[in-house]
């Protein structure tokens, strides 16, 4: 499938199923899984009790959107990463169209950690998290779910497993299921917006 940087075609992919990633070299191309990992938006979402101390104390303050680049950033700022970057420069054109969200945790001034994704109608499909201080993606990551659940989102698309992920009860699905759950998040007009 050929690659091409429109925005239309773009998100036109994401709603047929298809993320976007970067080979070993750089070039960019059009990936899909047979398992998807997806985050529940439901009563089967859990975190580590050590968590739950920390949001109680609040120590990061949330936002939306005030430092996308600075989130595509920290994502790619890795050892071994996809985010190359053509990524980030396609991300920040997604974001200015309104189709790319940075969920973020921050401590007074200072970006302290965040989630890079993708909102569809009722699919928000995360593409990369990072933090700089301790706990600050994990706490993006409950107050994300908690957003999402509030505004009636279907979906949750995490892309692909991993043991982080797991800790908040992150399963995989087949291909064929994952689509079914795609068709009925699309049918959804929810709207990604501002953390109040």
């Amino acid at each position: 499938m050929e690659f091409t940087e429109d925005t239309d075609c773009i998100i036109q992919r994401y709603a047929q199923g298809y993320f976007i990633m970067a080979n070993e070299t750089g070039v960019l191309g059009w990936y899909s899984s047979c398992q998807r990992a997806l985050i529940p938006l439901d009563e089967n979402f859990h975190y580590p009790k050590s968590l739950q101390r920390i949001l109680n104390q609040r120590r990061f303050s949330v936002e939306i959107n005030r430092d996308f680049l600075g989130v595509c950033r920290g994502c790619a700022e890795r050892e071994t990463t996809w985010i190359s970057p053509q990524l980030i420069n396609i991300y920040y054109n997604l974001y200015k169209q309104g189709w790319a969200y940075s969920f973020e945790t921050w401590q007074g001034n200072e970006l302290a950690g965040g989630i890079l994704g993708i909102a569809v109608r009722g699919a928000f499909i995360g593409e990369s998290m990072f933090y700089k201080v301790s706990d600050a993606s994990k706490v993006a990551m409950v107050k994300l779910v908690e957003y999402l659940k509030k505004r009636d989102f279907v979906l949750f698309d995490a892309q692909l497993q991993n043991p982080h992920l797991e800790r908040f009860g992150a399963y995989k699905v087949s291909d064929i299921k994952y689509k079914i759950l795609l068709r009925q998040a699309l049918a959804k007009n929810c709207v990604f917006g501002n953390t109040r």
